[in-house]
């Protein structure tokens, strides 16, 4: 074999391995930061990109959405209890070049910027707006996130709390309250009833006093109603107008009867004395 044919060979070789080591295929969801001898190209993608050995340096960013959780944080809400809360944070890449120059690595630095924002979003807030606000602190958190990942070409779309640890004295305490609330409530609930209750009964007794045919009506259907059981004893309701001459009847018998009484009683007394005076009178003449 010739020296040529030789050299031939490997100068096909060589090119092949130089243009295998020279393109770069990056995929849809990434973009490639490249530098020539240490400066700045831009950013390259998607597609086959390429470069020259030994002197380009490529950097890949992904561009999808990454989620980061938070590991718990010790916090001491505003009204000095302690709790532990996580959290989630949904980000991805907007700027290729500013994630890589701006910042060293950016998933670690809004790592560490999101725990310290959510110390200090939940200590500013008391334990309740923890508990039942949590939309609002969500909102919070991603607003200064978000604002302090702009110039690192990190766009942060969701922040949210993920859970609430609290003590568990505390958890009692709130499950205490709880219940005096809901007893109160079905306190006040019970007193509205009473108090309909006591207006549609005085409607029903004022419509019942103008048409006393439906107090006769009402009196019929509660002997019915009474007569459906199978109770020994039954009690029959009577109504006032009904009644009520009977009882005057018996007030204007009564005082007639009572002076009848009253005038044998005198009559009996009248004969005592009487018959005293005749056995006074009697002795006397014996005597």
């Amino acid at each position: 074999m010739s020296s040529a044919l030789i050299i031939t060979l490997v100068a096909g070789i060589a090119l092949i391995v130089l243009a295998v080591f020279s393109l770069r295929v990056v995929r849809e969801y990434e973009r490639v930061v490249a530098f020539r001898l240490g400066r700045l190209r831009g950013a390259l993608g998607p597609g086959i990109v390429v470069r020259l050995p030994l002197l380009d340096t490529l950097v890949p960013v992904d561009l999808r959405v990454v989620t980061l959780t938070i590991p718990p944080q010790e916090v001491i809400t505003r009204d000095n209890v302690t709790a532990r809360v996580n959290a989630v944070v949904m980000f991805k890449v907007s700027e290729p070049i500013k994630s890589v120059m701006a910042v060293e690595n950016h998933a670690v630095a809004t790592s560490q910027f999101a725990q310290t924002t959510l110390r200090s979003v939940v200590g500013r807030a008391d334990l309740d707006t923890l508990l039942a606000h949590r939309a609002d602190l969500n909102e919070d958190l991603q607003q200064s996130i978000a604002r302090q990942a702009v110039p690192w070409g990190v766009e942060v779309s969701v922040v949210e709390i993920k859970d609430v640890e609290i003590p568990e004295l505390m958890q009692r305490a709130m499950a205490r309250q709880a219940e005096a609330e809901r007893e109160r409530r079905a306190k006040v609930i019970s007193a509205h009833g009473e108090l309909e209750a006591s207006q549609e009964l005085r409607d029903a007794a004022l419509t019942l006093s103008e048409a006393p045919s439906s107090l006769q009506l009402r009196y019929l259907q509660t002997l019915l109603e009474l007569g459906a059981d199978q109770n020994s004893t039954v009690v029959f309701p009577l109504p006032m107008d009904i009644i009520g001459p009977l009882m005057n009847a018996i007030e204007q018998v009564a005082p007639s009867t009572d002076t009848r009484d009253s005038e044998g009683d005198e009559e009996q007394t009248s004969d005592a004395r009487g018959l005293s005076v005749v056995d006074d009178h009697a002795e006397g003449e014996t005597r």
